[in-house]
């Protein structure tokens, strides 16, 4: 910590510090996103929200990064956080597919290529889509965000370490879009990750809803009830996220609590270390960005996460993110961000500057 963490460090419980995140939030908003894999909405090609001909696209982006870290002695690494290649498309007016591999060895516990997303849809009707196969949990904002679309280069603690796995075999049924007010998402799945059968016989029930309330402003809320491990130890988890835009300046927070049993053997999101959590756990963050103009966009972002709320200070850790947005252009971004990372008991240099450069096509 340095003279940044002294700014917020302070004797604030954390019902207060709920209260202050969203009583901030609850100024601006932009639009949630819904995205079940790396990439939104399928395109539609009629008026009527439904493609006349079948259609097939390849996609994917490249991140290259940069980490260093101020300890003592200090850390410094060249690394790719996301390689990934997909394709998209429909069959006709009623099926789509999508699917997506990893090639990023910093990625993966075993460092191979493997299927992230691979998941076929029925979506000719707006409200009752339904997808089967393997793809996002759909609980939360910022994990339900492209990741090719994150504002900062890392994702809030909480979305890493309690939404996991982010990624699931199951399936779901969902419905609206970006021109709807209303959106929702419920999915039942297996509860174990990529790569592997379900170890117990029930079944993860997880969902998500938001509504614009005003233009200018959308609210949600999560929901995942599941048994992790076997069929007797089960988990709930309950999110909230609001989210606001106005003359380009756009604020989100959520706050996300958990309990119960969780699956050990689940990585956290995108290669982060997944943490021994206590039987309660939870965490929140605001996050401020301005559309200064087309290419650059300043970002600020405070964050703190309690994996075990029954233990006072130890596991406790809170975060402020600073950084900038440089786009060259739609497909090619330039991430900075300083992470000032601060502890409620002894003090730790452990700052970090991560520099990341995204193409994607």
């Amino acid at each position: 910590m340095n003279f940044l963490g002294l700014l917020i460090k302070s004797k604030i419980n954390m019902k207060t510090k709920i209260i202050i995140l969203f009583a901030i939030a609850f100024l601006f908003q932009f639009n949630t996103a819904f995205a079940q894999g790396c990439e939104g909405d399928l395109p539609a090609a009629g008026g009527d929200g439904v493609p006349k001909t079948s259609s097939t696209t390849f996609f994917g982006y490249f991140q290259p990064q940069y980490n260093t870290v101020f300890t003592d002695p200090g850390e410094n690494t060249f690394l790719f956080k996301r390689a990934r290649f997909g394709v998209r498309g429909r069959v006709n007016r009623s099926f789509s597919y999508y699917a997506m591999i990893e090639t990023s060895d910093f990625i993966s516990s075993d460092g191979n290529v493997y299927l992230m997303d691979a998941f076929i849809s029925y979506d000719k009707l707006e409200w009752t889509k339904f997808s089967v196969g393997s793809f996002k949990q759909p609980f939360g904002l910022e994990v339900s965000t492209a990741c090719n679309n994150l504002t900062t280069i890392d994702r809030a603690i909480v979305s890493d370490q309690i939404v996991a796995p982010q990624r699931d075999l199951g399936v779901m049924m969902l419905g609206g879009s970006e021109k709807t007010s209303f959106r929702y998402s419920v999915a039942l799945m297996n509860g174990r990750g990529l790569g592997v059968k379900d170890n117990n016989t029930k079944k993860d029930i997880i969902g998500r809803a938001s509504y614009k309330v005003f233009d200018f402003m959308t609210v949600g809320g999560s929901f995942r009830y599941g048994y992790p491990n076997n069929n007797d130890l089960d988990r709930t988890t309950y999110g909230a996220e609001v989210t606001f835009n106005y003359s380009g300046f756009k604020v989100q927070g959520e706050y996300i609590y958990d309990e119960g049993d969780y699956n050990r053997a689940a990585d956290g999101g995108c290669g982060s270390t997944p943490l021994e959590l206590g039987k309660e756990r939870a965490g929140a963050y605001i996050m401020a960005s301005y559309d200064i103009n087309k290419q650059i966009q300043p970002v600020f972002k405070y964050e703190y996460f309690d994996q075990d709320l029954d233990i006072k200070k130890i596991g406790y850790q809170e975060m402020m993110t600073l950084g900038v947005n440089y786009f060259f252009n739609d497909n090619v971004r330039l991430q900075v961000n300083y992470q000032n990372k601060i502890e409620t008991g002894l003090s730790v240099d452990n700052d970090a500057l991560l520099v990341q450069l995204q193409v994607k096509f």
